[in-house]
């Protein structure tokens, strides 16, 4: 029996080996959006096990847009030139393609990292850790205790559309393979799509046409500087977990939308936009908000979450509840995963040779 997973793949003309994905996972490790050695570490190790892409951790495209002051940014030429190295080292390991996702945290940023708490940044913080200015689609806190975030005028909407653009030229620039938009867990493009988060009574705000037209029209921003074969990809969580928030059926509609502007593959995740969301997690808890999803568009669908096993990716993929699967925390635990699901799927994956002798397919 041949394995699905280990089946190639194309995201608009780019090749991938097979069909496992390493999620973007946040270090809380740069220093004003610049990586270093722990990144090139991180992400290197993950290159040498052979998945078929590799996604870069949130990235802001702006300092205001980064979660916290240790999340990576693409905003200027140092944080450039810091990514390429960490880029061209992971190609130089394996085969795999590498993504970064762009995102801003919107009424998110400006918090802790998880390890000191996870809450937002206070006022007293030291000068170095000090609290900024967070903006987001209203003037609506994220929990009790949080920011209450500026409320994004034109100038403002136009200024992070730019933020994305730029920080889109400086991906190509650097050589990556492909861009996923953040549109998931709480930030900036999700709280435009939630009723929750987004009470603006414009053209950005109320029906779900108007909450989804500023990642659209990033989207296409985006989509309109890159390379055409270059696949734009974009993450979203298809459940508030909220009675009255965005769900999966809204979901379907924005998946169409981008179906329709010339999307890659959408990235199927949930949750993260209010602390009552409700959500019962186990193994694979979101595969079912990725079946939904697939039945209705054409691009390829990624499934995430809770995706640990190589007969539980497989099955994923066999049955046709997704195209591929991303794994996160899993890669932490064991960065050499996709070496172990080809051995147990009985197929192959690309190996250095300097490790080729503590491997046999």
């Amino acid at each position: 029996m041949s394995s699905r997973l280990f089946t190639p793949i194309e995201l608009s003309g780019l090749g991938l080996a097979n069909r496992v994905v390493v999620a973007p996972m946040c270090q809380y490790s740069a220093n004003d959006g610049t990586m270093n050695d722990w990144h090139l570490a991180n992400l290197g190790q993950f290159a040498m096990s052979g998945p078929g892409l590799i996604i870069i951790e949130a990235t802001g495209v702006e300092p205001a847009g980064r979660i916290t002051h240790g999340c990576t940014g693409l905003y200027s030429d140092e944080n450039e030139a810091a990514m390429k190295r960490v880029v061209d080292f992971c190609k130089s390991v394996g085969h795999s393609k590498i993504g970064v996702q762009l995102g801003h945290a919107g009424r998110k940023a400006s918090s802790q990292r998880p390890w000191e708490g996870g809450n937002a940044l206070s006022a007293d913080s030291s000068m170095s850790e000090a609290a900024w200015q967070t903006f987001a689609p209203s003037a609506i806190p994220f929990a009790e205790g949080w920011h209450t975030p500026e409320a994004l005028d034109d100038d403002g909407l136009t200024r992070i559309k730019e933020g994305f653009v730029s920080a889109a030229k400086r991906a190509v620039r650097m050589g990556i393979d492909a861009i996923e938009l953040h549109a998931a867990h709480g930030y900036l493009f999700h709280q435009f799509l939630s009723p929750i988060s987004n009470q603006r009574d414009d053209a950005y705000g109320g029906s779900l046409e108007n909450r989804m037209r500023y990642p659209l029209e990033v989207f296409a921003a985006v989509k309109a500087v890159v390379p055409a074969k270059m696949p734009v990809l974009v993450r979203v969580s298809a459940s508030d977990w909220v009675d009255g928030g965005w769900d999966v059926l809204q979901t379907i509609e924005f998946a169409k939308a981008l179906d329709a502007a010339g999307c890659a593959s959408i990235h199927v995740s949930s949750g993260g936009n209010s602390m009552a969301q409700k959500i019962d997690i186990g193994y694979g808890y979101q595969t079912d908000l990725a079946k939904q999803i697939r039945d209705e568009v054409k691009m390829p669908v990624i499934a995430v979450g809770m995706i640990t096993d190589p007969l539980q990716a497989e099955t994923i993929i066999r049955t046709g509840q997704a195209d591929l699967v991303a794994l996160a925390r899993e890669f932490l635990r064991d960065p050499r995963w996709t070496w172990r699901a080809a051995q147990a799927l009985r197929s192959t994956s690309s190996v250095p040779n300097q490790y080729a002798r503590a491997v046999s397919f």
